[in-house]
């Protein structure tokens, strides 16, 4: 019997508790990931980087006017993911 792969946020979370983070950052970087999937129309996220996180962050502050540490939670989840759950470098995607 083959054995389909595991949803990328399915692997998020079972990296999230892993590392035995909270109940509540699981929930928000779930949402966030999902969030970022769904502005770029279910584009595969292995195949972004920094410059489409610049993009959404951009939009997130100009379009949807979101406060600085709501943003500043999007870039952690989505420095999580690229980091934690496909283990970039963090030359590929930075935080600065």
């Amino acid at each position: 019997m083959e054995s389909r792969p595991r949803k990328l946020l399915d692997q998020v979370r079972d990296v999230i508790r892993m590392k035995h983070y909270s109940y509540r950052t699981e929930k928000s970087y779930v949402a966030w990931i999902r969030r970022f999937i769904l502005f770029y129309n279910k584009r595969d996220s292995s195949e972004m980087g920094a410059t489409e996180i610049e993009q959404f962050l951009s939009y997130l502050a100009m379009q949807e006017h979101v406060a600085a540490s709501t943003q500043n939670q999007a870039l952690s989840a989505l420095l999580f993911l690229y980091r934690a759950a496909f283990s970039y470098s963090s030359d590929n995607v930075s935080g600065d």
